[in-house]
């Protein structure tokens, strides 16, 4: 029986709880949200002693549902001031939902300076000392951390950014050869576990897929319908196994939607040396321990990960997604995708969120700190400032939104002071709508529009066009709400969005792992019921309507090469939220 781990690092005290019984059916984002909107104080301080770091895995994950190893890690962030949710892959997920744990909650501020590791087993669970390593950057430290405790344990800790308790730090989880590369990134968590004096918590386990489904045969009838869908569909079936993420550089850069050196223009020149097909050719050409198809965890059936080599065969960073390979390339100008690799890798050293640091990278460009281009001298600044926590690196380490300040720069591409993601809401409507209107600050896989307006999935919403992207978001919102919940990887949406009967196989693998009756109508729900509570707890907290925008310049500047702004108006945004009142 899955139960609650309840940490207080104010007295360093470790106890079991029973799950309440109102959470029985909740895992991922919907339990990570549901506990921070009943016990935390919207409006504390994100680093004091009110708020709370929630680790929780999705409903299915542990299970063997494909795809379904996701992370949630929760809290209110300190870079936004809103509640947050932020999802991660790797193998901590399967192993905490093996262990019987439910969710993990770390609680209270220490007393005495330093840091300590969390050690989690079967039925028990202590804080130690961390000792030297503290200080520590996270690949040393996982290497460390399996040497005392035992390859193949589950690793969710943070770099250096994270003990400084800078607000773009992530919180990183380790995949199966260990690398640190697998971050619940978004929106400063890293940072309140830096507050909380905790470095690392280790997992001991050899278990992936602990949890037993209640209808075994329900659950594995869901399981060929699942799989068969994401191995049937273009995208899961086929661009991400062979391309990953990265694929998107060059069809949003066709789409005149990639953002280009801090959001001045849509296209980049350099693209194709930067995105998936490019990763691809590096890592044929390179061999040694490249790689692409990876699976972030276990049981992975849509492998968009990658190994990414340097000249000699050995691994430089894993992995080199989208989303990282734009912000720390296109959005900077860079072009050399060593560079990028590099950048990337140091982000998941210190522990930064690669699309906050390279956001905040654009920014710091467009303030003359640096060129536009200059990928050795990035480096250098995550290297030494950021590492080291210099003025410099301290005032990068605040994010993109604090940068712009320090800096007087007028083009600051965030919402809720959170960085946009790869995608310009000029060319790209429904994900602006996205941004604007997140509980969560400019969050693209909140609900993911790019899907309709530019890959085709789920229908077709012009991209270019205001009509129909309002609909489009909020209904994109609570599906990824739900999936978010289930512990199944986003990317399992472009199935889920065309084949009708792999959504009603999540709804039945939910069913027969619980034994209850769940329906798609119940998914819905779910979904709507996670928004309102997020809803509700920023209100509290001071949001309302009035920070649900993208800054003015996205209004007022046409955006190369279709030379258009951003025209939803501000009373249809309005809209979006309105059903998910408390």
């Amino acid at each position: 029986m899955s139960r609650v781990l309840r940490v207080n690092v104010s007295d360093k005290s470790v106890r079991w709880e029973d799950l309440k019984p109102e959470y029985a059916l909740l895992g991922g984002r919907g339990l990570t949200s549901r506990i921070v909107y009943d016990e935390v104080d919207p409006t504390c301080h994100p680093l004091g002693p009110g708020n709370k770091l929630v680790f929780a895995p999705g409903c299915l994950t542990g299970t063997y549902a494909p795809s379904s190893g996701r992370l949630s890690v929760g809290g209110k962030s300190p870079l936004t001031g809103t509640i947050k949710e932020s999802n991660a892959g790797g193998i901590s997920g399967q192993k905490m939902a093996s262990l019987g744990i439910a969710a993990l909650v770390v609680e209270g501020l220490p007393q005495e300076q330093g840091f300590h590791v969390l050690v989690i087993g079967d039925g028990e669970a202590r804080l130690e000392p961390a000792g030297d390593l503290a200080g520590l950057g996270c690949y040393e430290l996982n290497e460390r951390l399996w040497a005392k405790y035992g390859e193949g344990c589950g690793i969710m800790c943070i770099g250096p950014a994270g003990e400084n308790k800078m607000v773009m730090a992530g919180v990183s989880t380790n995949d199966r050869e260990n690398h640190p590369g697998r971050y619940a990134g978004r929106g400063g968590l890293g940072a309140v576990m830096g507050s909380k004096g905790l470095k690392a918590v280790v997992l001991q386990t050899k278990q992936t897929y602990g949890v037993n489904p209640a209808d075994t045969e329900k659950f594995k009838d869901a399981v060929r319908r699942l799989n068969r869908a994401l191995k049937e569909h273009a995208v899961t079936g086929q661009a991400l196994p062979t391309y990953g993420t990265a694929v998107l550089v060059n069809i949003l850069n066709e789409a005149g939607g990639l953002p280009t050196r801090n959001f001045s223009a849509g296209r980049f020149e350099e693209a194709s040396k930067t995105g998936g097909e490019a990763i691809a050719e590096a890592v044929k050409a390179r061999g040694g321990k490249g790689e692409c198809g990876h699976g972030c965890h276990p049981g992975c059936v849509i492998r968009c990960s990658n190994i990414y080599p340097d000249e000699k065969g050995e691994v430089l960073c894993a992995p080199v997604e989208y989303e990282s390979t734009w912000a720390l390339g296109a959005n900077c100008g860079i072009g050399n995708l060593d560079h990028i690799a590099m950048l990337n890798r140091l982000c998941n050293d210190v522990g930064l969120d690669t699309i906050e640091a390279g956001v905040t990278l654009g920014v710091l460009m467009e303030a003359g700190v640096l060129a536009f281009g200059d990928g050795p001298g990035a480096i250098e600044l995550l290297d030494k400032d950021v590492r080291n926590a210099t003025p410099l690196g301290r005032v990068f380490g605040s994010g993109a939104a604090v940068a712009g300040k320090v800096y007087g720069v007028r083009r600051v591409p965030v919402v809720k002071g959170q960085g946009l993601p790869a995608y310009d809401p000029r060319a790209v409507k429904g994900i602006g709508v996205t941004y604007a209107t997140s509980t969560m600050g400019a969050d693209h896989t909140s609900g993911y529009a790019v899907a309709a307006n530019i890959l085709g999935v789920g229908g077709k919403v012009d991209p270019l066009k205001p009509e129909g992207q309002v609909e489009l978001s909020r209904n994109l919102q609570v599906a990824t709400a739900y999936v978010d919940a289930t512990g199944l990887c986003l990317f399992t949406a472009f199935a889920l969005l065309d084949i009708p009967d792999s959504l009603v196989a999540t709804a039945d693998l939910i069913a027969a792992r619980y034994g209850v009756q769940f329906t798609v109508d119940d998914a819905v729900k779910l979904g709507q019921q996670i928004l309102t509570w997020e809803r509700a707890f920023n209100k509290a907290a001071g949001f309302n309507e009035a920070e649900d925008r993208l800054p003015d310049f996205f209004k007022t500047e046409p955006l190369p090469p279709h030379n258009t702004v951003f025209d939803v108006p501000d009373a249809e945004l309005d809209e979006v939220m309105k059903p998910f009142q408390a």
